[in-house]
């Protein structure tokens, strides 16, 4: 967030990572105030700085420093807010032009404080500025054009392995990509997994909560080549929560040298590592998504080289599972009705009822 909005221009410059404690932190909170009150004095509002090239900026920013999967549906929700439609096509088209110059957790292993002092978002939006990468004349509060403010930190970076010129990237491309197939469209972040692991195909093994991908992996069931499927864990099935648990049980199944894919309707953002992860996958299960078809022993091919996620099961037998599922549903009721009930659940069946897509923004107002 903090990244985007300096990218955006809503943030006085270089104010995003220093911590509260310091000096400079009060500083900053003053200079905030001065710029809302000569925001105030010129008549310029949010609704005029905020448009089309703010939003591919902040889409620039995000890519180039590997980025928050949680991004590729809340900045979805952002841009609608101001009137702008943009879907994962454009992410994943920027992503193809957008050279990836950071290395901080969760795609490397320094934190915001060593990023912040290798030059931080300034430094980021300096060099991508100068190689004509983002919207240098959108206008800030500090008055100064984007361009312009973050000049200063045209300077080389005080670490490699933190961050880097656009002439040497840690990757031509940045850390976000598109995968599309029979099983709807997701995303993954790319920026923190090894080149060997971008494509894996292997047999699934399905699930329906965290906790049993966790007690299979307590079992030594998962101790093969498997693509994990969760699935309703999207928008309108439980509100899409972060899948944390999941990232520790795959980690050490592909350390153990086995190929390992995660393809869910949920979201693990923060949680998104080493192995690869093809989230928010779009239909979801309880929106008629294909995933909810998927058996186990199925082979699955999680694809982010050339962008593909597919079902490897013959046309006739999706649309036999796809009967069989229709006359079930008739007879059982809805399944996820089931868990959408205790401790206040209930409260919120209209949000989940009326939530877009996780590629519209799962937004429930539109």
């Amino acid at each position: 967030n903090q990244m985007l909005l300096e990218a955006m221009g809503l943030h006085v410059p270089d104010s995003a990572f220093h911590a509260p404690d310091s000096p400079q932190r009060r500083a900053f909170v003053q200079q905030a105030v001065r710029s809302v009150l000569s925001l105030r004095d010129s008549g310029l509002c949010l609704g005029e700085m905020v448009d089309e090239r703010c939003i591919v900026n902040a889409m620039v920013a995000l890519i180039a420093t590997g980025g928050s999967t949680n991004h590729l549906i809340h900045w979805i929700a952002v841009a609608r807010a101001a009137g702008i439609l943009i879907d994962w096509t454009d992410f994943d088209e920027l992503s193809a032009s957008t050279p990836l110059l950071a290395r901080v957790y969760p795609n490397g292993e320094a934190d915001v404080n060593a990023f912040e002092a290798c030059g931080g978002p300034q430094w980021v939006i300096a060099r991508l500025c100068a190689a004509g990468l983002m919207h240098g004349d959108v206008m800030t509060v500090s008055g100064q054009t984007l361009e312009d403010a973050a000049r200063p930190w045209l300077r080389d970076s005080s670490d490699l392995s933190v961050l880097r010129p656009v002439s040497q990237p840690f990757s031509p491309t940045g850390g976000v990509r598109l995968l599309q197939g029979n099983l709807g469209r997701c995303v993954m972040k790319v920026s923190a997994v090894a080149p060997e692991h971008h494509r894996v195909c292997a047999p699934a093994a399905v699930f329906d909560t965290q906790e049993d991908v966790t007690a299979a992996f307590k079992a030594g069931d998962l101790n093969r080549d498997v693509v994990v499927v969760l699935r309703r864990q999207g928008p309108k099935s439980n509100g899409m929560p972060e899948l944390h648990k999941l990232t520790p049980a795959l980690s050490v199944l592909q350390d153990k040298g086995f190929k390992v894919a995660l393809v869910t309707d949920g979201r693990m953002s923060g949680a998104s590592g080493k192995v690869p992860a093809a989230i928010h996958v779009c239909p979801e299960a309880v929106d008629g998504g294909l995933i909810d078809l998927v058996q186990d022993g199925d082979v699955i091919d999680v694809d982010a080289v050339a962008g593909v996620l597919q079902l490897q099961v013959s046309a006739q037998d999706i649309e036999a599972r796809k009967q069989a599922a229709g006359v079930a549903a008739k007879s059982d009721g809805d399944t996820a009705a089931g868990k959408s009930r205790g401790i206040g659940r209930e409260l919120f069946a209209a949000y989940r009822r009326n939530a877009r897509p996780a590629e519209e923004g799962a937004v429930t107002w539109l």
